[in-house]
């Protein structure tokens, strides 16, 4: 374990006072860099390059090298859970991302295991511990993993989907089923997100990139309450300090307040809103983190520095506020319009501080 130098990111987080804004980007390891493209085209498929400790990490510590970023990110995959749990991911290059053994009965959810992290996803294990030493404690590093009802709906559906028909038609017809898949997913998760922060992680995510798709008393059911049970039972302090966790919910802004009130310490939003409505609708329960459109990135300078200037004064004076896109990263994003963005987010945010 290492004390960070830059804790601005966990200070954010915890809405005490900062210097400035803290920033990092949603996939920023990965698939926009040049020298990140340079390793992919040495590799046959992308789940080899997450499942190889050294590669790995250097494809996490690429974008530290670049940028001015107040935490990096472990490279891995959400679908790295339900990989875990026997269902043989693996990644076309056209279609995304499937499974082997996809779940498709009561059959095959009773045969779900509860795992041990530290064999099925030592990988992982490694791979923060090797980015650790490297770090030494400069920024923070966050580990994340998709929220239960996002990895059910991969899992159903084979892959993503246009209206997750599969998982919908058991949600209403048994959903008794569902939550026994649910609830080992979720203790799957728990005892993935505790490895992590074992390992070294500072800070945890979730992604609930589906959360989105539901109607609210089925969000509430088959999402929220999964949730909060995460948020119960992940660790929340190493030897060293404590542990925040983010929670993104993609397309729920609708729902901010009862996303606020489970336990986590941040809420991720997307570019759907406005941050400082956000603010006001949320108070002082939780931290906030987002919520730039990654396409601004397409944009001029200037009017990428514009964009920034307003999301900080729309979020206004104070901590609390991670700044960062309302979603990933675009894979065709200019390299130098990043580096324009981060500096942007240090240069102008310190009036607000």
């Amino acid at each position: 374990m290492y004390q960070l130098k830059n804790d601005r990111y966990i200070r954010a987080i915890l809405r005490k006072p900062v210097d400035m804004t803290p920033i990092w980007i949603m996939r920023q390891a990965g698939r926009y860099l040049p020298e990140y493209k340079k390793i992919r085209a040495e590799f046959d498929n992308f789940l080899s390059i997450c499942k190889n400790v050294d590669v790995a990490c250097e494809i996490s510590l690429q974008p530290l090298r670049r940028y001015n970023l107040d935490a990096a990110i472990i490279f891995s995959d959400i679908l790295v859970v339900p990989d875990a749990m026997g269902l043989g991911l693996y990644f076309d290059e056209k279609k995304g991302p499937g499974f082997l053994y996809p779940v498709t009965c009561q059959a095959d959810i009773k045969r779900l295991p509860i795992y041990d992290p530290e064999q099925e996803l030592s990988y992982v294990m490694n791979i923060i511990r090797m980015i650790c030493k490297n770090l030494k404690g400069s920024v923070p590093l966050i580990g994340f993993s998709g929220s239960p009802w996002t990895l059910a709906a991969y899992m159903v559906q084979n892959g993503s989907s246009k209206n997750f028909n599969k998982i919908k038609k058991i949600m209403y017809s048994d959903p008794i089923i569902l939550h026994k898949m649910l609830d080992k997913i979720t203790e799957n998760i728990i005892l993935y997100l505790n490895a992590q922060i074992c390992a070294g992680i500072n800070s945890i995510i979730l992604f609930d990139t589906w959360g989105g798709i539901l109607n609210y008393s089925a969000y509430r059911e088959f999402s929220l309450y999964y949730l909060k049970k995460i948020a119960a039972n992940v660790l929340r302090k190493n030897e060293i300090s404590y542990i925040p966790t983010i929670l993104f919910t993609k397309g729920c802004n609708q729902w901010l307040e009862d996303i606020a009130d489970i336990g986590f310490d941040a809420l991720g939003v997307d570019w759907g809103i406005n941050i400082g409505d956000v603010r006001r609708r949320v108070g002082n329960k939780v931290a906030i983190q987002g919520n730039m459109d990654p396409s601004v990135l397409y944009a001029s300078p200037q009017k990428i520095i514009n964009e920034v200037k307003m999301i900080l004064a729309s979020y206004g004076k104070g901590s609390g506020h991670i700044f960062n896109l309302g979603h990933g990263i675009n894979q065709d994003t200019a390299p130098e319009n990043v580096s324009i963005f981060v500096d942007a987010v240090h240069n102008f945010s310190k009036q607000w501080h």
